[in-house]
């Protein structure tokens, strides 16, 4: 019998090839619904200001990439939601007297910059509304105004001129100084404290995180590895003679801690994706945090301790992606 030959086309295309519900639209509108208790507390404490400031932020972030893209010529994909969610976590790590026009300087550096000149989703090295957060710091005056909470926003809706009467110290610029004088865990806790409009409430904070665990959106590890190290060196290392507990709570509560550990150093383009990777990321940010807080010249450090460790998430995957199985061990040069 002749022998038959018969040819197959393969056809393959990039991972992921396992198809299922979850795209990267649903991951960004949990994201967004996790978010929404913060930005009712922000509306709550810093007045409506606060969600027009959200809301100015997501729509010039989606702009951005959308006209990018077609700039370029390029695939749009704005319907994935992710511009979104970079332009409400960059408002939320901005103080509520901010002017407009800078938050959407911050928020073209972090979508255009960051994002698309790498590549686009995916691709980008550090988080962008962190980065973005960075470089806004360019105006340090404008980033370092802090309103005093239940003012009833005194700069309106579309005023943004500081008032020195209503300004006042954020609790991580007390303890900057080793103090805590004025300072109460509650107010930490539910929120009553100047600061950026997303990071004051952590129980606001903590809604959000239980209903990405819930959806399984993210894993408890990264979270738990920052703030449990930023929680174990605090308690360790209390400053100022300060009782250790209240030291530590105070770390833990206080600043943008909660929203760093909960939305930022879990960002799944950002961080390692191996479980060992995910845990030395988290403890490396809490580390960081701590250093820079205690010693740094800025009172808070949570965007740069995540913007360090994004840059060294790579390397933590190769040393958390797992041995091959019978795999032989590489033979040691000179031996």
């Amino acid at each position: 019998m002749a022998h038959m030959k018969y040819f197959y086309e393969l056809t393959i295309s990039s991972s992921p090839h396992v198809h299922g519900p979850v795209t990267t639209q649903t991951i960004m509108r949990d994201v967004l619904i996790a978010l929404a208790p913060a930005l009712l507390g922000s509306v709550y404490f810093f007045g409506f200001r606060a969600l027009v400031m959200t809301l100015v932020s997501a729509a010039a972030c989606v702009f951005f990439e959308w006209a990018y893209c077609k700039l370029m010529k390029k695939d749009c994909k704005v319907y994935d939601m992710s511009a979104v969610v970079t332009g409400v976590l960059l408002s939320f790590v901005c103080p509520v007297t901010i002017p407009y026009w800078m938050l959407i300087i911050g928020d073209f550096f972090a979508i255009i910059i960051v994002k698309m000149l790498f590549g686009g989703i995916g691709r980008n090295l550090v988080n962008p509304a962190l980065a973005g957060r960075a470089f806004l710091f360019s105006w340090p005056v404008a980033m370092s105004t802090w309103v005093a909470v239940g003012y009833e926003n005194a700069f309106g809706i579309f005023d943004s001129v500081t008032v020195d009467t209503v300004t006042a110290a954020t609790p991580m610029g007390i303890m900057h100084q080793g103090s805590m004088e004025g300072i109460r865990i509650s107010d930490l806790f539910f929120g009553n404290i100047g600061g950026c409009i997303g990071e004051t409430s952590a129980l606001l904070l903590l809604i959000g995180l239980a209903y990405l665990l819930i959806r399984r959106v993210i894993t408890v590890r990264i979270p738990l590895a920052y703030i449990g190290t930023v929680a174990l060196l605090a308690f360790l290392f209390p400053q100022g003679g300060n009782d250790r507990f209240a030291w530590m709570a105070a770390q833990v509560f206080g600043g943008g801690l909660m929203l760093g550990a909960i939305f930022m150093a879990t960002d799944y383009v950002t961080s390692p994706v191996t479980h060992l990777g995910q845990i030395i990321y988290g403890i490396g940010c809490g580390v960081l945090t701590i250093l820079i807080r205690y010693f740094g010249g800025y009172s808070e450090g949570v965007s740069y301790a995540i913007l360090i460790m994004n840059c060294c998430a790579v390397l933590l995957d190769r040393l958390g992606s797992p041995k091959k199985f019978g795999a032989p061990k590489k033979e040691v040069s000179g031996r």
